[in-house]
């Protein structure tokens, strides 16, 4: 057809080069199929796979090459690039966390939940010149969590390994060696693995990034210093698993190394069987498998009615980058307590809410949804203080980037009385190369977590408990607590350390009350990532309105970025004292 004709046309020269010339074809009977346009099914192949690569250089490509990539098995990774679109890669990433849900079919997956928080907290605390997550001790920690025991070395120096253990295996070997930063991580049990899993990360570079190792004599300092005979007894630590005059060959222990048909050894004494280079070559391969998982078919159907807005309430979405794909979305919901019945129970001031909530995509689809009960017990003598206080609940959900709606609903069991919101918000696409920050928040409390509680419950940002002012109003006897992660910030090729200037500004009115700037060196475990946790007590600023703004200077990447945030302080009688650890004790798990 002559409508065709021109289009194959104009086609065929898009396929050619894009030349911007179009070219149309005279109209004319052809007899003649245009075989010259037609394609064999190997170019079709070819085309389509150029074409699902362009597709997934997309956010897909970055959740498959992101830290899923540490869980995601073989089978499944195959499964997914067989997929040809975004709907079909959307059900897959459904379906592969829930075959990982503890609970199967309810709609709080604790394993994805945990896995975003073992990412914030490594991006925190392992970073080096390179995301926390990306590293050796960040993946070991993605994996398979905390370890049971950490035995540190941050500023290596003369060491003495435990009788008994490589590099010195004798019973009474007391060597001493000169070694570089290293750090020994201790299991006592990992599924899939064993018992007693000891791993090793060595910083040979001296930047801050260990790395993990099979071989012992990997932290020895002096190995490849000619004549040396402190470390590893001598032996260059280079090549063999580890000193080969530690390990017996393959010969050897087959028992034909020797003329009399015993095993010969080098040393005196055999290494313990846990120790030896099979078992390490094992758990070294064994150690970065993908977790077994149960392949489930689950479906839920969730469904909510929304009420009436009798119950007020107010609303807070904040944004915590854990990788370019992911971004944990802390939903924090706070109430008056004044506007919540409480019934006298023997003496103690009562009260009982339901939270719900749902989150849905911009197609509507169900990303999420949480349901909560908060209970507040209050001795009689405290209430007339405690009714002027806030009750604070959270939710912290990982989402990918894009536009999300979540819907609320918040009931007061005592009188029944109900409130329901809707907010849309969108949650920020995070880039390697541009600088940037996690959401500025103005905090109530901001506290260090102990180590069994890192990772777990509301409010908690990597090893920080972190509980929002969702109206940003302070009393003088209040804590202003200061939040901010910062990313992406060049890294100094000498001292391995970012240059960047964070400049503090409070402002009134249009006029500075407070104006501050420190360097990021300066600050712990500083590297393309930092953390700004500041404490500023709210006496010293007189009642009213105020600007905080944050400006970040990155002098080797040369950009900049500014946030800011705006508070109220009122006076003590407006708003009450606060107890924050009643109202988080509120919202821990297993509460009402």
């Amino acid at each position: 057809m002559p409508g065709d004709t021109t289009r194959n046309g104009r086609l065929l020269l898009g396929l050619l080069g894009g030349v911007s010339i179009t070219l149309t074809l005279v109209a004319a009977p052809i007899s003649v199929p245009l075989l010259h346009h037609r394609t064999s099914p190997a170019q079709e192949q070819k085309k389509r796979q150029k074409a699902l690569e362009k597709e997934l250089q997309s956010p897909y490509r970055r959740w498959l090459n992101g830290p899923v990539g540490y869980i995601i098995t073989p089978q499944e990774r195959a499964a997914f690039l067989k997929l040809t679109t975004d709907a079909e890669r959307e059900q897959f990433i459904e379906a592969f966390w829930e075959r990982r849900n503890p609970n199967p079919g309810s709609a709080y997956n604790e394993y994805k939940e945990e896995f975003y928080r073992r990412i914030a907290y490594a991006n925190e605390h392992y970073s080096s010149g390179i995301p926390g997550w990306k590293t050796d001790r960040g993946r070991i920690y993605i994996m398979y969590g905390p370890p049971d025991e950490i035995s540190s070395h941050p500023s290596g120096g003369s060491y003495t390994p435990t009788p008994g253990t490589l590099p010195y295996s004798g019973p009474d070997a007391s060597t001493t060696m000169e070694t570089y930063p290293f750090e020994d991580w201790y299991y006592h049990y990992i599924p899939g693995i064993g018992e007693n899993v000891k791993l090793e990360f060595v910083d040979p570079t001296l930047t801050g990034e260990y790395q993990l190792t099979m071989n012992p004599c990997e932290k020895d300092a002096m190995a490849e210093v000619p004549g040396d005979m402190t470390g590893c007894q001598g032996s260059v630590s280079i090549g063999p698993i580890w000193n080969p005059t530690e390990v017996m060959s393959p010969t050897q222990l087959s028992g034909s190394g020797s003329a009399s048909g015993q095993s010969a050894m080098v040393t005196s004494t055999m290494m313990p069987a846990s120790m030896d280079e099979f078992n390490r070559l094992d758990l070294y391969a064994k150690i970065f498998q993908p977790p077994e998982v149960k392949f489930k078919d689950l479906e839920a159907e969730v469904t909510s009615r929304l009420s009436p807005q009798l119950l007020p309430f107010k609303v807070r979405v904040d944004y915590i980058k854990v990788t370019d794909d992911t971004v944990l979305t802390p939903i924090t919901v706070q109430l008056q307590n004044r506007d919540i019945e409480f019934q006298n129970k023997d003496g103690v001031m009562h009260a009982v809410l339901d939270v719900y909530g749902r989150i849905t995509s911009i197609s509507g689809r169900v990303v999420d949804v949480f349901e909560q009960g908060i209970t507040a017990n209050v001795p009689q003598h405290d209430f007339t203080s405690y009714v002027n206080q806030k009750e604070v609940y959270q939710r912290i959900v990982p989402l990918r980037p894009g536009h999300y709606k979540v819907s609320l609903v918040i009931k007061d069991d005592s009188n029944g009385h109900m409130g329901s919101t809707q907010i849309g918000f969108d949650v920020p696409q995070y880039t390697d190369s541009t600088l940037s920050n996690s959401s500025l928040i103005l905090a109530s409390k901001i506290a260090p977590l102990p180590t069994n509680e890192v990772g777990a419950g509301p409010f908690v940002i990597g090893g920080t408990k972190v509980r929002p002012s969702v109206d940003g109003i302070f009393t003088p006897n209040q804590t202003l607590g200061i939040y901010m992660q910062v990313y992406n910030l060049g890294i100094d090729p000498k001292s391995h350390r970012p240059n960047a200037s964070i400049q503090y500004k409070i402002m009134k009115a249009g006029k500075d009350v407070l104006d501050q700037t420190e360097n990021a060196a300066t600050y712990k475990d500083a590297s393309e990532q930092v953390t700004i946790k500041k404490m500023l007590p709210v006496r010293l600023l007189a009642p009213g309105n105020y600007t905080l703004q944050i400006k970040v200077t990155d002098n080797i990447k040369k950009q900049t970025d500014t946030q800011s945030a705006s508070f109220r302080v009122e006076p003590e009688e407006a708003q009450g004292v606060s107890h924050p650890r009643q109202a988080e004790a509120s919202n821990e798990p297993g509460q009402g």
